[in-house]
Parts: C-alpha cells; structure tokens; sequence
C-alpha cells in the first residue's frame, strides 16, 4: 500500500493514544479522517476541535463508506459491527502498528522500546530534536506537555515513534536506532513466558536497519547476544558508555553530571526521569547535536501528562501527583521518586490494577511495590479489552501486602473519602479510567 495515496481514513478506536496520534498525523496530510471510539474524552474532544467526526456506538449508518483505509487497534474485539462490516466488505483493514510500520518503512526511525519508560524517553528525544532545530516527526504514547499533544509534525524524514511490545506489534518497524529501556514480564498473556517477551525483544533489536545503532542498559543480558553496533546507558552502572556519576536536587530541578563530563539540569522530578534523560541524551549525542542545545533542551523539558504530573501546582499545601504506572517496577519507581521528594510524609497512594491477566500474573510484585507507599488505597480492577476471571480481583494484591494501612474501595467511596482522610501527600495511579478522577479530586484537596 502506498500510503501517500490515501484519502480517507476510518479508525475504530479513534480515542486511544496510539490512534490518536496516528489520525492526527492522516490529519496534517489533509486526509478525511473519521472513527468511532466507546466513550467521550479529552482526547476525542481535541480530534473533533482539529476536524475528526466521531461517533460513540456501534452504528453502520455512521461509518465511512468510502474509507480508502480502516485501521483498528487490538483492543477493539474480532465482534465488532464496524469492524466485521469493512472485513466483510472488501476494504483495506489494518492494525495500527501495522499502519506504523507503513508510514516509516522509508524513513530515518528513532524507535523507543521497553516494558517501561518508553514514553517519557521518546518525548524527551522528540523534544530535543525539535528544540535543538534537528527536526523530526514524532508519534508518541502520551501527551507531552512541551508539545500538548502525541504528534508532532516535521519537515524531514526523521521520525520518532513509540515501539509497543503489545500484540509484538514493534516488529513492524525496522529503525535506524532503537532505545530499549527494560525488558521485564508484561503481557503474559501474549507472551506467554519471561523467556519469550526477551526473544521478542531481540527479535526487535534485530530488526535494525544495517549501520544502525542499539541503545540499552548494559544489565540487560538478553543483548549480550546483540552483535551488532550498540551503546549502554544507566542511571549509575559504570559498564554503561554514558551514566550519571553525580545527581543532585537543587530545588526544584537536579543537576546531573554524566561520566564524559557532560552536566544538564532537569526540572522534571524522579530518579528514574534522570535515567530516561540519559537514554535520550544518548540519541541526540549520536546524532551529533551540540550538548549546549541538548542541555538547554532537557531543562527545559516539562515531562509527559499522566506521568509523575504534579496535578496542583507547585508544591501545594497537599502536593498530589497522578501516575500513568501500571507495572510493578514502575510503581517501584514511582514511589520511590515520591518518597525521595518528602521523606518525611506520609504518602498515600491509590492504585487501580489494569487488566485480569496482568493482576494475576504480577500479584507480588504489585503487593511488593506499593508497599513502599505509608497508606494504600486499591480500586476494582480495570478490564480494558478482557472478560473478568474467575478468582482474579484487586484481593489478590492486597492479601499479599504486608503494609497494614491498606484497602479496597469502589470509586464513589474513594471521593468522599478523600474530603475527610488525614492526608499529607496524595497519589493516584493507573492506565485505566482512573485518570476521570483526578479533577474531581484535585479540586477537594485544593479545598482542603
């Protein structure tokens, strides 16, 4: 398929953040971009505001008739109506990834990897490349802040894109540098084993255009196999070519000095942000972009919506932040970073689980992880795309807690008890729907 040939583009699932970015990029080609999405929100209000029409349930009447392409996320179940019509009916009918791979087949790809923090580094490259005047396209899993959106429009053929290990759907591209920041169990369901999640990754990694270049951790031994061109990078781990030999706060920003004597600021809280910015500073120094511009770039980075967001202001009288994590290390380090900024508070985190599976494949390790926290709050688990299981609820995490001050309580409770708890600082995390109730919720506490 020649994408530059398309007219017009149908998604099913039009709101989701992978999608999203995708109709806004048909969108700056001048395309007719339409598509149907379950529910309403912030980000298919924003499509309709920049020309998208969009339809909330499942109507035949609605759909686009003369779609020159339909493109569907894997969320969307084989049941669909929309979807079994375009199957039914001869239409060109591709996954999302499968759409990605299309547009950057031809292009120079900066691809971001992992089962955590792929978000945040590839915002951050996209940032720099931009910033620093080197240009690029980016289509991103969240919503940077710098840019308030997940695409961004260049005006050459680099493109930095999100590589989602999900359905394998990254082995769709062939970049020309891939960062591959973890490769920890996830998606089980899928993969099946810990074992088969790495073969998939340096499956991936080997799907390196030739002369391109792999950046990752040094402690991932599944690359040790990579024998092509590759770079480390680390927090602190002296094995890596570029890691932190000192970082300290000053304020509200850390000052970081990297072991080539390369020092940058960074405004954006948590330790684990210091290492996603080494991974993107390893890109832009290969690309041979000045540090002054990267420097300048990275302390002028904001960070990414939903992720370590600072929801109320600056330090207000009960900061709270509101977090995308949904994997145990990312919960991990989430914590952590929080527990760093005020170790002497008492920290309450509310987590909602995302997904039957992932709850009951990684049940101790969620345990494990918010017990960092001082008070922890559970909600019911979130489905997404799966049917309950039988025995699987969010029990299943707090039985194996060993924190005391722990809880289950459905999302109304949770309001009414966020106006009245002593609360000192307030987190909430998840890749649910449980982003519905941030605002509600900043709004008692500034009351408070």
């Amino acid at each position: 398929m020649d994408i530059a040939q398309i007219n017009r583009v149908y998604f099913i699932g039009i709101g989701g953040i992978g999608m999203s970015a995708l109709a806004r990029y048909f969108m700056r080609q001048k395309c007719v971009v339409s598509g149907y999405d379950r529910t309403e929100t912030e980000i298919t209000d924003a499509l309709q505001h920049e020309g998208a029409q969009i339809h909330f349930s499942e109507d035949l009447t609605q759909i686009d008739t003369q779609a020159d392409l339909v493109i569907y996320t894997p969320a969307v179940p084989p049941t669909h109506a929309e979807l079994i019509y375009y199957r039914d009916n001869g239409f060109t009918v591709l996954k999302r990834s499968q759409v990605l791979g299309l547009i950057t087949k031809d292009k120079f790809v900066i691809a971001v990897a992992g089962s955590h923090g792929k978000t945040t580094v590839s915002s951050m490259i996209a940032w720099i490349l931009k910033n620093s005047g080197y240009d690029c396209t980016a289509i991103l899993g969240g919503i940077s802040t710098n840019f308030n959106s997940n695409y961004v429009m260049g005006f050459n053929d680099v493109f930095v894109v999100e590589a989602d290990e999900y359905d394998r759907s990254f082995l769709q591209l062939s970049p020309n540098i891939a960062v591959i920041t973890a490769t920890d169990s996830d998606h089980l369901e899928v993969y099946g084993t810990q074992e088969a999640i790495e073969a998939t990754f340096l499956e991936f990694a080997n799907r390196i255009k030739e002369n391109g270049l792999l950046i990752s951790k040094p402690r991932l031994g599944v690359f040790q196999k990579y024998q092509r061109d590759k770079r480390g990078y680390d927090l602190t781990d002296s094995k890596a070519d570029l890691y932190a030999v000192t970082y300290a706060y000053e304020g509200d920003r850390c000052h970081v000095t990297l072991n080539d004597g390369y020092e940058f600021y960074l405004g954006y809280p948590g330790v684990h942000n210091i290492e996603n910015a080494i991974a993107a500073i390893s890109v832009a120094l290969h690309l041979n972009i000045h540090p002054d511009l990267i420097s300048r770039a990275i302390t002028a980075f904001t960070g990414v919506h939903r992720r370590f967001e600072l929801v109320n202001g600056v330090f207000g009288k009960i900061p709270y932040y509101d977090d995308y994590a949904h994997h145990p290390e990312e919960i991990k380090m989430f914590l952590t970073s929080i527990k760093q900024l005020f170790p002497n508070k008492k920290i309450t985190a509310v987590f909602q689980p995302h997904l039957f599976t992932r709850t009951r494949d990684l049940a101790d390790g969620f345990a494990t992880s918010l017990d960092i926290a001082d008070e922890v709050i559970l909600l019911p688990i979130y489905p997404a795309r799966e049917e309950p299981i039988p025995g699987v609820t969010a029990n299943n995490i707090l039985d194996r807690m060993k924190n005391p001050h722990r809880r289950i309580l459905e999302k109304a409770d949770l309001i009414k008890y966020v106006s009245k708890a002593d609360i000192e600082v307030f987190c909430t995390i998840g890749a649910g729907d449980i982003d519905k109730l941030v605002q509600p919720i900043a709004e008692i506490l500034k009351g408070r």
